[in-house]
């Protein structure tokens, strides 16, 4: 059996541009990239997909066109997880009690009903 090395943000340069997407298995209409659903496929965490999608059913993030996440872990492993508005302003914020997210911070764009990587995640 071979041991699966931890994700580095190296391997998610083979991403360039997408050429795949993926349906939300329980809101269909929202598409994650190819390079998201490795992210999910490689960390087991499709519970951070989830958070970003049904938080689409909150007033304030509906209402923004054009999103940017950010998952920040702290030292103890829980983290903080924002969305904005692409321009620093808050419009939800959820803490995240524990997380082995291979990251310290990371980021998603969610815009036309599909999450993607940003080009500087990639």
């Amino acid at each position: 059996m071979t041991e699966k090395h931890p994700l580095t943000k190296s391997d998610l340069t083979q991403f360039i541009e997408t050429t795949k997407y993926f349906r939300h298995p329980i809101v269909r209409t929202i598409l994650v990239t190819e390079s998201v659903k490795y992210i999910a496929d490689s960390c087991a965490a499709y519970w951070l997909i989830d958070e970003i999608v049904f938080a689409q059913s909150i007033k304030d993030v509906a209402a923004e066109a054009f999103q940017c996440w950010t998952l920040v872990l702290s030292v103890d492993r829980s983290a903080i997880l924002k969305c904005s508005d692409g321009n620093f302003k808050v419009v939800f914020e959820k803490s995240i009690p524990f997380t082995d997210f291979p990251f310290d911070k990371y980021s998603f764009y969610y815009a036309d009903n599909v999450i993607m990587l940003p080009p500087s995640e990639r």
